[in-house]
Parts: structure tokens; C-alpha cells; sequence
């Protein structure tokens, strides 16, 4: 005998709306506990009635699962809201960033002298001042370089000099005791 598809929808006699319940009700629970047994799985199953009865299985610690899943769903919440958040912090970041990047360039392009039509005079200036206080920078960079390779330089021509007078001195030693020892 085949079993006919029943069309879902409330059951209107209280009585027979009871005895589904109870039936499907321990169908449910055998299959909660049979798909912790089978798979390891842990699981909890809650169940009121119409009346307000509870009924519940549990693999576990029925609170410990409860948390678990709270932890779960409250934190995946708070981690899109972050997500979203921190995406909003990187658009504006971003927004910034291009701003600045257009004003480097047009500051670019005008110290290299190119778009100074559209600039007044105070802007012009302003380059100018701009182009001197840089000028002044590198002067001193180029002289603090070189004042540091010539240092340098003196330290290595002071040191050669060092060297040629003690082979000197070990040239005039060695040259005596070859007199000495000719005249021996």
C-alpha cells in the first residue's frame, strides 16, 4: 500500500491535530537523535505545543548549544556590520587618497612649469618661493656630501701619508744597516 502526498495546511479536528502532533513530534526527535549518533553532529531540538508544552532533545548540553548557536548568529551579525563598516572607512580613505593624488600632480606639473596660464600672480609666487626653498635644500644636501667625500678624502690621503713616511723611516733604517754592515 502506497502512502498518498497530504496536502500541508492545519488540521481543523482537535483530536486528530493531537495524535499528528505526538506522532510527528517523536518522528522528529528519533531523527535529531539519530543524526547525532550517526554523524557526531551535535544537536538540539525544542518543540512547544499548542498548549505551551516543552519538549526537547539534546546530543549535549542543551545550554552549551544554545550558546553556541547565539555566539554564532550574534557574531556573524557583528561581523558584517564591521565588514561593512570598515568597506565605508576604506571608500572615504580611498576618496581622500585620489584627492590628494590630483593635487600632487597639478602641484607636479606647476613646478615643472607646465598649467601656469590658469595661476594669478600670488600663486606664481607661491611656485616661485616654492622652487627657491627647494633649491636651497638641495644646495645644502650637495655641500653636506661633498663636505663628507672630502673629509673622507683627507682621512685616505692621511692615511697614505702615514704609510709613505713609515716606509720612508723603514727605508732610511734598512738603508743604514746596509752602510753599517758594508763598513763592517
Amino acid at each position: 500500500m502506497v502512502r498518498g502526498k497530504i496536502q500541508v495546511k492545519r488540521i481543523e479536528n482537535a483530536t486528530s491535530r493531537q495524535v499528528t502532533f505526538s506522532k510527528r513530534r517523536n518522528g522528529l526527535l528519533k531523527k535529531a537523535y539519530e543524526l547525532s549518533v550517526l554523524c557526531e553532529a551535535e544537536v538540539a531540538a525544542i518543540i512547544f505545543s499548542q498548549k505551551g508544552r516543552l519538549y526537547e532533545f539534546s546530543s549535549s548540553d542543551i545550554q552549551m548549544i544554545i550558546e553556541q548557536y547565539l555566539n554564532r548568529t550574534n557574531s556573524g551579525q557583528l561581523n558584517n556590520i564591521a565588514e561593512e563598516q570598515y568597506i565605508k572607512e576604506l571608500r572615504s580613505e580611498t576618496a581622500i587618497m585620489e584627492k590628494k593624488i590630483r593635487l600632487l600632480d597639478v602641484s607636479q606639473r606647476e613646478l615643472f612649469g607646465y598649467g601656469l596660464s590658469s595661476c594669478n600672480s600670488e600663486e606664481l609666487q607661491e611656485i616661485e618661493n616654492q622652487l627657491v626653498r627647494s633649491l636651497h635644500r638641495i644646495r645644502e644636501t650637495k655641500a653636506w656630501i661633498l663636505m663628507d667625500h672630502i673629509k673622507h678624502l683627507k682621512e685616505k690621503t692621511s692615511f697614505r701619508r702615514e704609510g709613505y713616511d713609515q716606509r720612508k723611516v723603514r727605508c732610511k733604517r734598512s738603508a743604514a744597516v746596509t752602510r753599517r754592515s758594508r763598513e763592517t
